[in-house]
């Protein structure tokens, strides 16, 4: 079983303790990612809700993991056709013989 890290990181103010099997410099450098979203999406506004921040920033996180799970399965769809296609001149050139 992989050993359980504490990391205390720190959000809009707020310190969490978050507990994870990840290096402690991963989660880190998840929450810094995290703290950046929630800085653009708050831009020079003051007083938001940290709550509707996390939400906002959650959303558009998911947003990009669903674009970039989309262009990988798109890449991996003309990669798989590219080989086909190579397999069908292999094949075709071996026939040829």
């Amino acid at each position: 079983m992989a050993e359980v890290n504490r990391v205390e990181v720190e959000l809009l103010g707020q310190k969490y303790t978050i507990r994870s099997a990840a290096a402690p410099e991963y989660v880190r450098e998840l929450a810094a990612y995290l703290e950046r979203r929630m800085t653009e999406i708050r831009g020079n506004s003051t007083g938001q809700d940290p709550a509707r921040l996390l939400a906002l920033a959650a959303l558009y996180i998911t947003d990009e993991l669903f674009r970039l799970r989309d262009e990988r399965s798109e890449a991996d769809r003309a990669a798989g056709d590219r080989v086909g296609a190579l397999r069908a001149l292999l094949d075709a050139a071996i026939l040829d013989k």
